[in-house]
């Protein structure tokens, strides 16, 4: 669902992504989004006021610089970069699997950050919310178990995205750790941190 959040050009509830077992993502439970730093301070407090677990800054040290996260000085913010900087490794069009490869504590990081959560919504930005943000994301949601073609559709929302980057992402995962749930064991995630994800962001059953 797009979120009516101005200032914000790419902000969605992921709540209502069905999953492989017939059950769905709750309604408030993930949201993704690009940076806040052009929210005006009343859509900041209208935000605050819907109970945030977690505000997880996924960009560089230099891009808070430039457009510091309003959410910064609240308990909730975390700031986690997700890539190297700079990358050192050649980046594809079409799949984020060197991302998984080569940003292994980064992303166990952010990972842990959204598993360790206070109640509330967690919301994943980075910069323009769509290669960090869609990389940790559909891993999120892969745990969750979302199918990986309903994890592209959703990430094809966003501007200037195919579906293909996501797909591959995901065969990447499967083909060279065994899925999603090895690749976050390989890096150090523990068995309750993926449980505390997947209970986080399902429906009741």
């Amino acid at each position: 669902m797009i979120l009516d959040w101005p200032g914000c050009r790419n902000a969605r509830d992921l709540g209502g992504l069905p999953t492989m077992d017939g059950s769905r993502i709750r309604a408030g439970a993930l949201v993704r989004s690009d940076h806040h730093g052009r929210m005006s301070p009343g859509t900041v407090a209208r935000i605050r006021a819907t109970g945030l677990g977690r505000v997880l800054d996924l960009r560089w040290p230099r891009e808070l610089a430039e457009d510091p996260s309003p959410f910064a000085g609240d308990p909730v913010y975390a700031h986690v970069p997700l890539l190297m900087d700079p990358i050192t490794y050649e980046i594809p069009e079409d799949s984020y699997g060197p991302l998984l490869d080569h940003n292994q504590d980064r992303v166990a990081a952010a990972f842990r950050s959204i598993a360790t959560a206070p109640p509330g919504a967690v919301v994943v930005h980075c910069n323009a919310g769509r290669d960090r943000t869609g990389a940790l994301v559909a891993l999120v949601l892969a745990v969750a178990g979302v199918p990986p073609e309903a994890i592209a559709d959703d990430y094809a929302l966003t501007e200037g995205t195919k579906p293909a980057a996501i797909l591959n992402t995901l065969t990447h995962a499967e083909e060279k750790y065994g899925g999603v749930e090895a690749y976050l064991q390989t890096i150090g995630v523990s068995p309750a941190e993926i449980d505390a994800v997947r209970h986080r962001l399902r429906e009741p059953a």
